[in-house]
């Protein structure tokens, strides 16, 4: 018998996710509808896992400002399915909001939005990425050290918090003397 689950917000709008479908992903802004509805399910389902002391999510008027890039993921049917953001600070770039609704989940989208930013960190010499993310998202912690982040202590304003997990990479561009191949 199959199991009823209840329909999630994107599925009651129409979208559904593919395999198939092409998917696209874009640098926007996240003062959109369907992205608003997709960091709205990133907060409750933050706000599931954590105390509001302990969550150090952008707002959309910080995720707005000059020093910051917001990547969307979209689908087929052009609705927004993921995202990420990368915050330009002084001496770092710090990863922030991203999520990926569980319709697009398993296809890679998290990895994609995730190379996409660092390659655009490089572009603009950030040599170094971090970010906080939370001890009770064994997916996020797993994407993060498969791409090469390591954990490190608390950066920027954190604090040490037992529901905060603090990881880097550095994105330096290594250079070969070809004289010494």
């Amino acid at each position: 018998m199959p199991i009823d689950r209840p329909r999630t917000a994107w599925q009651k709008q129409g979208y559904e996710m593919h395999s198939s479908s092409p998917m696209t992903i874009t640098f926007e802004t996240p003062d959109q509808p369907d992205v608003i509805a997709l960091i709205a399910e990133l907060d409750a389902y933050q706000d599931s896992l954590y105390p509001p002391e302990s969550r150090h999510a952008l707002d959309l008027a910080s995720l707005r400002q000059p020093n910051v890039l917001f990547a969307v993921a979209r689908d087929g049917m052009g609705g927004a399915i993921g995202c990420c953001a990368l915050v330009f600070c002084s001496g770092f770039g710090e990863i922030k909001r991203l999520y990926v609704n569980p319709l697009g989940r398993g296809r890679g989208v998290a990895k994609m939005l995730l190379a996409l930013l660092e390659a655009r960190a490089i572009d603009a010499n950030c040599q170094l990425l971090m970010l906080e993310t939370g001890p009770y998202q064994p997916e996020a912690l797993a994407l993060y050290a498969a791409a090469g982040y390591q954990r490190c202590g608390p950066f920027a304003d954190y604090t040490n918090d037992p529901l905060s997990v603090f990881m880097q990479k550095n994105i330096a561009v290594c250079t070969i003397d070809r004289k010494s191949v």
